[in-house]
């Protein structure tokens, strides 16, 4: 009886009489539907030691916050309509070729929204070398004067404010959410090329990792999604339930659906900078060009121990707080008590991996780090001062 299906099951409870019911009643059958999870979702995930970030939910969190449900979807949409807006931006960048006059001026447009403060957010590169810049809400036939208060290129983030009390009329502003995890969903909304309304794309989280941006030519953390990310989309927010993941900034040309955002931590990184100092600050780094250490026989050479893994110093920028301290053929062991792999990656949340620039770049200036390191056998802990480095033509 109990081997049979709930077909039949149900079969025998709609067929039978109230002596049978009664039996399977004291016998404390209960035949309900079981719970459906996602098919990603492993109840036997093990979280690893080290947490990189901000971030540090348990599976439940991830499993709840996985499913959300199309009315929270268009909930947080709905929300989003009174905060993104679209910017209008008159450019004229230098001519390198005849230095002594700038090139044509050209209109672009991109995206933003308001985060708190009555502030905007959005990417560097569409108001980059900007005359004078106008944005428009949602709904609404009115532009509006917009100043630049700040601008991070490395970052490809800017902040704009606007003096009008008719613009904030009704405008909400969005939260600043976490790193999403894996096959999480993302609705992009902004202005992308092709219309002149809001647009509303919707996709999952494929990786997390750091990435070059293009537009200032560094390697910070970002969120590769498959929502379609548009020429005109730069600024507009990625929103995972009625928060946001993170700015859209690029995608990958030549390739099919493989789309960038700037994550909460660059995001907030760049916000915490302007609000302590008044101007865009930076993001730390230790000039230095290291060598993974996979070779069995370069770890020899060092004499390194089974147990030890790291990577190898082979150049260190002059200009950078760590020119006095570490020296050529140093091998780093650990940073901030977190230990390097052999090929320079640092545990990530759930059996994730990030290289450890990303930590030194989340890092505030002026803010420390203790730094272990092998030297010529010998294990050393240095302090190190951390600050953003500009290269030199020599470096």
């Amino acid at each position: 009886m109990l081997s049979c299906s709930i077909r039949t099951l149900r079969r025998l409870k709609c067929c039978c009489n109230k002596r049978w019911s009664s039996l399977f009643l004291a016998k404390g059958y209960c035949f309900s539907k079981p719970k459906v999870v996602p098919s990603f979702c492993n109840t036997d995930i093990k979280f690893s030691r080290f947490y990189v970030g901000e971030r540090q939910s348990s599976l439940r969190q991830w499993r709840r916050r996985s499913l959300y449900t199309v009315t929270d979807t268009y909930e947080a949409i709905e929300l989003a309509l009174d905060s993104v807006i679209k910017i209008f931006t008159v450019s004229s960048s230098p001519n390198y070729f005849l230095p002594w006059q700038n090139k044509s001026q050209r209109e672009t447009m991109g995206s933003g929204f308001v985060i708190p403060g009555k502030k905007i957010l959005t990417n560097a590169h569409v108001v980059a070398d900007h005359t004078f810049v106008l944005v428009r809400k949602h709904g609404s036939p009115t532009k509006y004067r917009a100043e630049v208060q700040a601008v991070g290129h490395e970052c490809d983030l800017a902040i704009l404010v606007v003096e009008s009390p008719e613009f904030w009329e009704g405008m909400n502003f969005l939260e600043l959410g976490d790193i999403p995890f894996l096959q999480e969903a993302v609705a992009v909304v902004g202005y992308p090329q092709g219309g002149d309304n809001i647009s509303v794309t919707k996709g999952v989280v494929s990786r997390v990792e750091p990435t070059q941006y293009v537009h200032g030519a560094t390697q910070l953390m970002a969120i590769q999604i498959d929502a379609a990310i548009n020429p005109g989309n730069s600024g507009g927010p990625a929103i995972m339930g009625n928060k946001v993941a993170g700015v859209a900034f690029q995608n990958l040309s030549g390739a099919e659906n493989i789309g960038y955002i700037i994550p909460v931590p660059v995001i907030k990184h760049f916000i915490a900078g302007i609000e302590e100092s008044g101007k865009y600050m930076g993001f730390c780094s230790m000039g230095l060009s290291c060598q993974p250490t996979e070779n069995v026989q370069l770890r020899n050479h060092f004499k390194m121990q089974p147990h030890m893994t790291g990577v190898l110093v082979s150049k260190i920028n002059p200009l950078s707080d760590a020119y006095g301290v570490l020296k050529k053929d140093d091998i780093i062991l650990e940073f901030d008590g977190v230990p390097i792999a052999n090929d320079g990656t640092v545990p990530f949340r759930n059996r994730e991996r990030i290289t450890f620039d990303h930590l030194v770049s989340m890092k505030k200036p002026n803010e420390t780090a203790l730094v272990k390191v092998l030297r010529n056998g010998e294990e050393h802990a240095f302090t190190i001062t951390l600050q953003p480095v500009l290269c030199s033509p020599a470096w």
